[in-house]
């Protein structure tokens, strides 16, 4: 992969974003340091990501959540009474 100073990447902008379109991606640095790497994005989105309501419908919550095993979590920090 190419490595391109921050000064030349100013001057050749046009035509490395061109290469990189192409599949030919580069990384930019700074006083030899890798700052960042310049790739060509994805031409298909990603399916966006279902996080909420993904199992709803199969799960049940309790109404004694909140208190459940109240007593044996009281005895293991604080002994038997």
């Amino acid at each position: 992969m190419k490595t391109v100073n921050i000064h030349a990447a100013k001057t050749q902008l046009s035509k490395l974003v061109e290469e990189a379109s192409k599949g030919e991606p580069f990384v930019i640095a700074k006083a030899g340091k890798p700052m960042v790497k310049v790739v060509a994005l994805d031409e298909t989105p990603a399916k966006p990501m279902r996080r909420f309501d993904f199992m709803k419908g199969q799960i049940k919550v309790p109404d004694d959540f909140d208190t459940m095993m109240s007593k044996e979590i009281e005895e293991m920090f604080y002994g038997e009474e």
